[in-house]
């Protein structure tokens, strides 16, 4: 048993340290968002600021936005050129996506100043890629409402998690110290 402890440190420190990670932060961002109350349709800061940077970037493009609270649900209903195309929810805003990447950038480290350095980085790349997909999305929607289940469920889950991906790829392969061994 003691050889199969030996055997399997490397893959044992690597899931006891994602699982604390995971589970320490999904805690805390629970406990942020508990602090809003669904039964009055409160949505939380982090949501509100994407569903904003979302409207901002559409306005930038040239495309008239606005962003509207939701009265019948705890969501944020973006407005496109004048018409409801989608609504912004709390699972939208990528906080539970970078709790995630973070716990894998975290479990496969060697140093922690570059560890931290790459979660941000990581972090604010995920960030603005979400901004770019959620305002992508509107668009497409306002254009091909009937592909909603295809786009929303398929095309841009997959470009947020390939980003993700490939951001684990290059931390493993380059930065984290375990590609060169």
């Amino acid at each position: 048993m003691k050889s199969l402890f030996v055997e399997y440190k490397p893959f044992l420190a690597f899931l006891v340290k994602f699982l604390l990670f995971y589970i320490v932060f999904t805690f805390l961002y629970e406990v942020y968002l508990n602090q809003y109350d669904k039964a009055k349709n409160e949505v939380d800061a982090i949501s509100i600021s994407v569903a904003n940077q979302t409207k901002t970037l559409l306005t930038f493009m040239g495309h008239p936005a606005d962003i509207v609270k939701n009265p019948n649900e705890p969501s944020l209903k973006i407005i496109y050129n004048e018409k409801y195309v989608s609504r912004m929810i709390e699972g939208c805003n990528a906080i539970s996506v970078i709790i995630l990447f973070a716990a894998f950038v975290f479990a496969f480290s060697v140093n922690l100043k570059k560890t931290l350095f790459y979660i941000v980085i990581g972090g604010l790349i995920i960030h603005f890629l979400n901004v770019v997909r959620i305002a992508l999305l509107t668009y497409a929607l306002y254009f091909y409402p009937e592909n909603e289940t295809l786009l929303h469920g398929t095309v841009f889950p997959l470009f947020i998690y390939g980003v993700v991906f490939i951001l684990w790829v290059l931390w493993v392969m380059k930065f984290s110290g375990y590609g060169k061994n």
